[in-house]
């Protein structure tokens, strides 16, 4: 993401600045969003692992995860600091529908978020006006927040969506699937790899990039 505009700040770095802050404040806010409602709903669910720890709050400081946003910048995806669940402290569902819940949760409010931010901007532009810069800002957060939501829903150890497939699976498939943990960091990594080295072959782009357009068509 970042060598997008490693060409516009030798023509016009001030405008490529602003650009570039308005990247790193999108991450921010839709990063500690998608963290916090882990946070938050593992402890509605009766774990209050994530609030003992901090971690239920819209701080930037308890969500960041510097591997996580580094990638942002450079790859285009990445992730926030883990919350830790004890899925034995999930009162209110079974631990396997709760484990479930609390990981479809964080991806969920980045799909929310995304979604009203992107009416909320474009009706205030069609019959009020807006500064560019607003548009902007907006048009990033709702971008960062859908490529948040999609790479994460990925059904691949560590990510959300791994959980929630565990969840939903039946009991016998779901121990068959879950022997993929040990494999799954490995098998993002070696995708990551591809894509980078090996020309034309897009994987992860398109895995996240074809939906993420087409959910950006649909709110604008």
């Amino acid at each position: 993401m970042i060598f997008q505009y490693l060409n516009s700040f030798t023509k016009d770095p001030i405008s490529a600045f602003v650009s570039l802050t308005l990247v790193l404040l999108s991450i921010v806010a839709a990063v500690s969003i998608h963290e916090f409602s882990h946070a938050f709903a593992s402890n509605k669910l009766g774990d209050s692992t994530a609030k003992s720890l901090g971690r239920l709050t819209l701080n930037p400081k308890s969500h960041l995860d510097p591997l996580g946003s580094l990638l942002f910048l450079f790859a285009g995806f990445g992730w926030g600091k883990p919350v830790p669940v004890n899925v034995y402290g999930i009162k209110k569902v079974s631990p396997q529908m709760g484990m479930a819940l609390v990981s479809f949760a964080g991806p969920a409010s980045n799909l929310i978020t995304a979604i009203l931010m992107g009416v909320l901007i474009k009706q205030i532009a069609l019959n009020f006006g807006l500064w560019p810069i607003w548009i902007e800002l907006g048009s990033r957060f709702v971008q960062i927040s859908l490529i948040l939501a999609i790479f994460n829903l990925i059904p691949l150890p560590p990510l959300d969506g791994y959980k929630v497939l565990l969840g939903l699976l039946p009991m016998n498939l779901a121990t068959q699937y879950s022997g993929l943990e040990k494999y799954g960091p490995f098998a993002l990594i070696i995708l990551f790899l591809v894509d980078m080295t090996v020309p034309g072959l897009n994987i992860l782009s398109s895995l996240i990039g074809t939906p993420v357009r087409i959910l950006i068509d649909l709110i604008f």
